[in-house]
C-alpha cells in the first residue's frame, strides 16, 4: 500500500468493498460513448484506469475492446473487480507511482478517484506513460443538491468527512491549470437518476470512504440518520424504490508534445 493514500481511503474502502459493489451507481451509456469518443478508444487500444475500486466504470469499458490495464491499490477493492472483470489486468499501484514503462498506454481514465490523488505528482505520472497524444479523462457521479433530501443528505456525510478529499472542493481543477503537460479538450455532463431500495441507498453511504473509515459508534450514528431521513421526508417514507438523484460530469485532457 502507498503511503500516499488517505487513510479514509485506505480503511474506509478496505472495509466497505462489499456495500461499494451493492450501493455504488454504474455510469450511463450516452458517458461510456463520450469517453470512447472523447479518447479515441478503439479495439487494440492500451486504456489505463486508475483507482479502478471494484470495476463499476472498467466492467462498462470491456465492450469497447481495449486492452485494460487496472491500478487499484486497496486490495480488498482490487480483488472484487478481478472476479467482477476478469479480463482487465488488475495491478496494485498508485497514481503518483504508476508501475508502467514510459509511454505505454494510449489513454487513461479515473472514475470517482482523481480527487483522491496528490494531483501534481499524478499529473507528472500520467504524462510519462501516455504515448504522445494520449488522452486523460475523469468522471464522477455527483448527487444533485436541488433534490431536497439528497441535499439534507449531504448535510449529514459533510460533519463527519473530516479532513478526507472530496470531489466537491474542486480542489483538482487547479493542477490542470498549474500544468503545461495536459492540454483541456472537453467536458460534459449527463443525467444519471438511479432507482435504489432504502438498504441500497444505505449501503451507497456505507460505501463513502470517510463512514467505512470511522469507528463504529460513529458509523452507527450516521447510518441511524439515514434510516431516519428515509422514515421521515416525505419523498421517501414509506417507499420501496428511490430515484437517486445523480448526474455524471465527464472531463478530458490531451497530452502535450
Amino acid at each position: 500500500m502507498s503511503d500516499t493514500i488517505h487513510r479514509a481511503a485506505s480503511d474506509g474502502y478496505a472495509a466497505a468493498a462489499d456495500a461499494y459493489e451493492r450501493g455504488r451507481p454504474s455510469y450511463p451509456l450516452e458517458a461510456v460513448a463520450w469517453l470512447a469518443r472523447t479518447m479515441r478508444l478503439h479495439s487494440g487500444t492500451t486504456l489505463l484506469e486508475l483507482g479502478a475500486g471494484t470495476g463499476k466504470l472498467t466492467a462498462q469499458l470491456v465492450p469497447l475492446r481495449t486492452r485494460l490495464l487496472a491500478v487499484e491499490p486497496v486490495e480488498a477493492m482490487r480483488a472484487r473487480l478481478s472476479v467482477a472483470v476478469p479480463s482487465a489486468v488488475p495491478l496494485g499501484g498508485a497514481a503518483e507511482a504508476l508501475p508502467l514503462g514510459d509511454a505505454t498506454v494510449d489513454a487513461a481514465v479515473a472514475a470517482q478517484a482523481f480527487h483522491w490523488f496528490d494531483h501534481d505528482a499524478a499529473l507528472v505520472e500520467l504524462a510519462r506513460v501516455l504515448r504522445p497524444g494520449g488522452r486523460l479523462a475523469l468522471t464522477w457521479n455527483v448527487r444533485d443538491p436541488t433534490v431536497d433530501w439528497s441535499s439534507r443528505l449531504t448535510e449529514i456525510l459533510d460533519r463527519v468527512a473530516g479532513d478526507a478529499p472530496r470531489h466537491a472542493t474542486s480542489t483538482w481543477r487547479t493542477a490542470f491549470a498549474r500544468t503545461d503537460r495536459f492540454d483541456a479538450v472537453d467536458e460534459a455532463s449527463f443525467p444519471n437518476p438511479v432507482t435504489v431500495t432504502p438498504d441500497q441507498l444505505l449501503d451507497r453511504v456505507a460505501s463513502i470512504s470517510f463512514v467505512g473509515a470511522a469507528d463504529r459508534e460513529e458509523q452507527d450514528e450516521v447510518l441511524g440518520e439515514v434510516r431516519a431521513l428515509l422514515a421521515t421526508h416525505p419523498d421517501l417514507a414509506g417507499r420501496e424504490r428511490i430515484v437517486f438523484p445523480y448526474r455524471t460530469d465527464v472531463y478530458a485532457w490531451e497530452r502535450s508534445g
